[in-house]
């Protein structure tokens, strides 16, 4: 009788353990904002549809005389490669330093960041047209990425935008979508400069959210996909040793005391 009675107590602390799961949190968990936070209005993001130049972008720049001339004569970028000794077309690589600016032999720094792919061609063209004839100016970044938390852990990783103006769907596609244990109407997009980022919540869940879906994602920009907060898992994994250690009590007492 004694036994049994110590059989129900124990049975009677384990489900009492349980009434405090809403309580257990997932420290894994990242990002969280409180229950106040007012995000950044989607709406009032641009509709740009091509790609915005980033702090840390490599561009690749070739120049080539003649408004491009060599290469309707077949002298392509892979031939043009080995023209280093007349100074064009061999690429020159240049990073998008902390105050936006890059630099160019014979020009200096030029301030680049926020142009789009067209813009910088562009502006380079006419700075060179001072010292070469009818420039004509190739560009393109090579190291356009994103990083994206799809909702897993362990399963963050660094997207390269293959495209110039790639979406926020197809982010999420190339990286497989949207885990099971993923929230679709808690997706935040993080951009700009950390220490003071704009801060977006996006609702993948519903057709009229989905609209949201199509803005342009920029370089550095940080897609998090909010999990779920599976309580009994975490509580069991946070949980385990304990109720390891009071199993092995409680049977040791139970056969003494039988």
């Amino acid at each position: 009788m004694r036994s049994l009675r110590i059989a129900l107590r124990y049975s009677l602390f384990i489900a009492s353990l349980f009434f405090v799961l809403p309580s257990c949190q997932n420290r894994a968990l990242m990002l969280r904002t409180k229950k106040d936070f007012v995000y950044d209005d989607v709406q009032k993001i641009p509709d740009n549809r091509e790609y915005k130049i980033g702090l840390n972008d490599n561009l690749e720049i070739q120049i080539f005389p003649n408004k491009g001339a060599l290469l309707l004569e077949g002298v392509g970028d892979q031939q043009g490669m080995s023209m280093g000794q007349n100074g064009f077309a061999r690429p020159i690589n240049s990073i998008v330093e902390f105050d936006g600016t890059i630099k160019i032999p014979v020009l200096g720094r030029l301030s680049v960041q926020g142009l789009t792919i067209r813009e910088a061609e562009l502006l380079l063209e006419q700075r060179l047209s001072a010292n070469f004839v009818d420039p004509y100016v190739n560009l393109r970044i090579s190291n356009k990425r994103v990083i994206l938390f799809p909702g897993e852990s362990g399963t963050a990783r660094v997207v390269p935008l293959a495209n110039n103006n790639m979406n926020l769907l197809e982010v999420l596609a190339s990286a497989g979508g949207i885990p099971m244990n993923g929230k679709a109407n808690r997706i935040k997009l993080i951009r700009g400069d950390l220490k003071n980022p704009k801060i977006y919540l996006i609702d993948l869940s519903t057709i009229e959210g989905m609209r949201e879906a199509n803005l342009i994602v920029e370089g550095n920009d940080i897609i998090y996909v909010e999990p779920r907060n599976d309580y009994v898992l975490n509580f069991l994994n946070r949980a385990s040793p304990y109720l390891n250690f009071i199993n092995i009590a409680f049977f040791i007492r139970f056969l003494f005391i039988n």
